[in-house]
């Protein structure tokens, strides 16, 4: 995710509502692809993407400059797909080309995801993960966190991180191999 410079943090938190726009244009790729990697669902992705930078301007005021804005950012967004994949009832849908990412480039214009690889980590992920291997797998592997960053942003201790990293990577592994992939 791009750097955000503390004056735009600094104006949002006085109520600068272009700031604010500024801020979402620059995180809403970052946001949109940890929900769609999460929920595998563009639709609720979206809705994600909306709730999160509504908690983000209705709680910008209690960030502390001392944290890391990004590690604060995840951790909203996180949060709030852990609660969506608690409380949701049916079963994942899977987009199927990478349309939807096409429209979510980051603002430099690269892809956040690169292939059709995260289709397939997408399904991996969908089936047979607890939402707490889920997210800390999204996190670590495909968003790139230091295990520190994980367990700042999820709550978790270094333990419970590599327990759940450890238990996400095996049934991965054993869903490949189960495909024929070694």
């Amino acid at each position: 995710m791009t750097k955000i410079d503390n004056t735009i943090i600094t104006r949002c938190q006085k109520g600068d509502k272009d700031a604010f726009r500024s801020l979402v244009e620059t995180c809403q790729g970052m946001v949109f692809s940890v929900a769609l990697k999460m929920l595998a669902d563009e639709e609720e992705a979206k809705d994600i993407v909306q709730e999160t930078f509504l908690r983000v301007w209705l709680n910008i005021s209690r960030y502390d400059s001392r944290r890391s804005f990004s590690t604060w950012l995840y951790a909203i967004v996180s949060r709030l797909c852990l609660d969506h994949l608690k409380s949701r009832a049916h079963i994942v849908a899977i987009p199927e080309d990478e349309s939807v990412l096409r429209r979510y480039a980051s603002a430099d214009g690269q892809l956040e995801l690169e292939n059709r690889e995260w289709v397939a980590i997408v399904r991996l992920l969908a089936e047979g993960l607890s939402p707490k291997q889920r997210l800390v797998f999204t996190l670590s592997k495909l968003e790139g966190l230091s295990s520190e960053e994980v367990e700042e942003v999820t709550g978790l201790t270094a333990k419970q991180v590599k327990s759940n990293l450890y238990v996400a990577r095996q049934t991965i592994r054993e869903r490949l191999m189960n495909m024929g992939y070694e």
